[in-house]
This record gives C-alpha cells, sequence and structure tokens, in this order.
C-alpha cells in the first residue's frame, strides 16, 4: 500500500483539522502524530521542536490542532477529552499503511493513552507531562472559574464550559485504560512542573505494561520551556531509534 499523507484531516462532525506535516525520509514508515494540552494547538513550541528532531532522523510527523483549537474548525467551548479522541481517530483512519506512534503533551497525552487502549493502530506511544487523574485536573485548576462565563487561566479565547467540566469529571483518571495499553510507552516529564504533577506519570507508569520508560528532567516546567525542549526531544528520538527494526 503506497504511504501518503492527505491534503485534510476531518473529524466525524466534519470539522476540518488543522495540521502542519514535517516529511522524514521516504524510505520509513513510521509516523509520529503530535497532539498539544488543553489551551494549546499544534505550534506550541515543544511540539514544533519534537517534529524537526523527528524529520531530522527520517522519521514522518504530523502536529495536530485538535477541534475548536488553534486554526482548526469547531468550537473551543465543545473541546472535551472524549472529541479529541476522536479527532485522533480520524486521523488515524486517514493514515493506512504507516507505522504510526503517538506522542501527546498534558491532557493530549490522556488523549492519546485513551485511545490507545483500544486502538492498536498506535503503534507506540509518548506521553509529555502527561495527565492522568483528569477530574483532580480540572478541580485543582478551574475550581474558582464559572462555566459559561470564565475562561481558562483568563484567556478570554478559552472559555470553560460545561460540557468540558463534566467530560473530565466523568473520565476521572486514564489510569484503568493505561493498563489496557500494549504499545511500548515512554514518559517524560518535567519535576518543576506545576500544572500537571509528575506523580501523574509515576502513577501511569506503575500499571504501565512492558516495554516501557520514565525519564524525569528535574528543572523542566510543564512545557519544557528553553533549552529543555531540546533536551526532551532528544530524549524521545533516542528512546525512538532503540524500538526501530
Amino acid at each position: 500500500m503506497k504511504r501518503t499523507v492527505p491534503h485534510e484531516f476531518r473529524n466525524r462532525h466534519g470539522e476540518l483539522l488543522d495540521f502542519t506535516y514535517h516529511a522524514g525520509a521516504t524510505e520509513v514508515s513510521t509516523l509520529v502524530v503530535l497532539g498539544h494540552g488543553v489551551t494549546g494547538n499544534k505550534d506550541r513550541p515543544l511540539l514544533v521542536e519534537l517534529a524537526n528532531q523527528l524529520a531530522h532522523i527520517g522519521v514522518h510527523a504530523v502536529r495536530l490542532s485538535f477541534s475548536g483549537n488553534g486554526n482548526s474548525e469547531g468550537r473551543f467551548a465543545d473541546s472535551t477529552v472524549s472529541k479529541e479522541v476522536e479527532d485522533l481517530g480520524a486521523v488515524l483512519d486517514a493514515l493506512p499503511g504507516w507505522h504510526v506512534g503517538y506522542a501527546g503533551h498534558s491532557m493530549g497525552a490522556a488523549v492519546g493513552v485513551l485511545r490507545a487502549s483500544s486502538d492498536l493502530r498506535i503503534k507506540f506511544l509518548i506521553s509529555l507531562a502527561g495527565m492522568a487523574h483528569t477530574a483532580a485536573f480540572a478541580q485543582r485548576e478551574f475550581a474558582g472559574v464559572t462555566p459559561g462565563t470564565g475562561c481558562m487561566w483568563d484567556k478570554p479565547e478559552c472559555p470553560l464550559s460545561q460540557a468540558y467540566l463534566d467530560d473530565m469529571t466523568r473520565v476521572n483518571s486514564v489510569t484503568e485504560s493505561a493498563r489496557q495499553v500494549r504499545a511500548p510507552w515512554l514518559f517524560v516529564h518535567g519535576l518543576a512542573d506545576d500544572v500537571v504533577p509528575p506523580q501523574d506519570s509515576r502513577d501511569l507508569f506503575a500499571v504501565a505494561s512492558e516495554p516501557k520508560r520514565l525519564i524525569e528532567m528535574p528543572e523542566a516546567d510543564h512545557v519544557f520551556s528553553e533549552h529543555h525542549a531540546k533536551t526532551m526531544a532528544s530524549s524521545v528520538v533516542a528512546w525512538l531509534r532503540e524500538l526501530q527494526p
């Protein structure tokens, strides 16, 4: 089967998903889909750095903005973990013939866990500052914000919706889904992360199947600021090299 990256991705609602494709070597069949966290988009510097480093070693990469985020179609108020799991499934549907991995940041990592727990098309999983306990996160970060009128972290373009809170509560934690993941799994988390506690990655690592690896970066924050993005990406690339046949 000829491997191609389509000129567009649409979710099951017909919404166009914005993405950037980084071409790797023509003979390489591995492609990594990169997903962002809440209030983020495909252009987060850490995702750009990772995609560039992957392409440098010949691995293809697709940076994706989930529906309602960045320049993707849809309303931000409708963006939930569950909808983003569906978005990721639609992207996988459009990538037949590829050896696909997924790298998710923060809430995007929780999306990856939920998808990979039941979708064998994800051949390897990478969690960057990955969220495990969704309900606890929503309560911790947005307890004082009124849904429908307030915004996430005072960003007017990111209104807090009741749909988002309800979905985070319903999911509660992706720990049980993590037990079902059979793909090789890399966790990278900064110990200076004040948004998603490093313990979230440790909790998932504890129940994940082998092969797995946990890398903790002592001074890195939640978004791997400054030089930490390069170090994170280099760690991912080194791990991925080990997986290649």
